[in-house]
């Protein structure tokens, strides 16, 4: 009897340590998985934070790239010179023919729409004179455009006036004249300049003060799309139009 028992005893000794045994297997088995859960779950916020920070950077660029094309885009009102440009802008404060206006063409396209140029465009198109057209010349290259105003054209005398017009060797040599080749800004201006026509013209002073040969300044600095244009209160005359 105290063999069995004894037996017995010995059996459930070995049973209680065999559980012991597995209780303590399935413990050590549980905490990796937790500690694999807790690494993965660090992996995936590590792999979406450059995500975030690169979302972030592409959004904050957004705004600067706009800025920078805004500050890029050119005031046409930067540069101007000349005691009349007030004045201009006041004949013309908006529209094709304002100075806002004529930036967005090319030169000859540009005078064509401003009121204080129209004999000037009649001059240059062929209205005035068929065989006498430089629209496309005008518009096809870069230019410094020294443009005579209607009051220029009227202060000459008709019979003058018509002197030239009729004669289409003299009008393309008076208009060539007042073509420069290359965008001179006002800063840039003053000097002898050979122009299209192939003679010299002679700009002295600066600023408000300048002068194209005899020709005092209206307003300059005005852009377009492939010009600089002066606008002034005579026609200049090379010298072989003055013969």
């Amino acid at each position: 009897m105290k063999t069995e028992m004894r037996k017995t005893s010995s059996l459930l000794g070995i049973g209680m340590v065999a559980l012991l045994g597995l209780s303590a297997c399935g413990g050590d088995a549980e905490e990796p998985a937790a500690e694999s859960d807790q690494e993965m779950t660090e992996e995936t916020m590590e792999s979406e934070a450059p995500m975030d920070e690169e979302t972030e950077s592409m959004e904050s660029e957004e705004p600067m790239d706009e800025e920078s094309e805004s500050m890029g885009e050119a005031d046409p009102a930067a540069n101007l010179v000349g005691a009349s440009c007030e004045a201009y802008a006041e004949e013309v404060p908006e529209g094709d023919g304002s100075v806002e206006g004529m930036a967005q063409d090319p030169v000859a396209t540009a005078a064509s729409n401003n009121p204080m140029l129209t004999t000037l465009t009649a001059a240059v198109s062929g209205e005035l004179n068929p065989d006498v057209d430089l629209v496309d010349t005008l518009n096809g290259d870069e230019f410094t455009v020294i443009a005579p105003t209607d009051d220029a054209f009227a202060a000459i005398p008709e019979e003058d006036l018509n002197a030239v017009v009729e004669d289409a060797d003299m009008l393309t040599d008076v208009l060539t004249y007042h073509v420069i080749p290359g965008q001179l800004s006002p800063d840039e201006i003053a000097g002898e300049h050979e122009t299209v026509n192939g003679a010299t013209v002679t700009v002295e002073g600066e600023g408000d003060d300048l002068m194209f040969d005899e020709a005092g300044l209206v307003c300059g600095g005005v852009m377009t799309d492939n010009a600089t244009v002066y606008m002034v209160d005579a026609v200049l005359m090379p010298a072989a139009a003055e013969e």
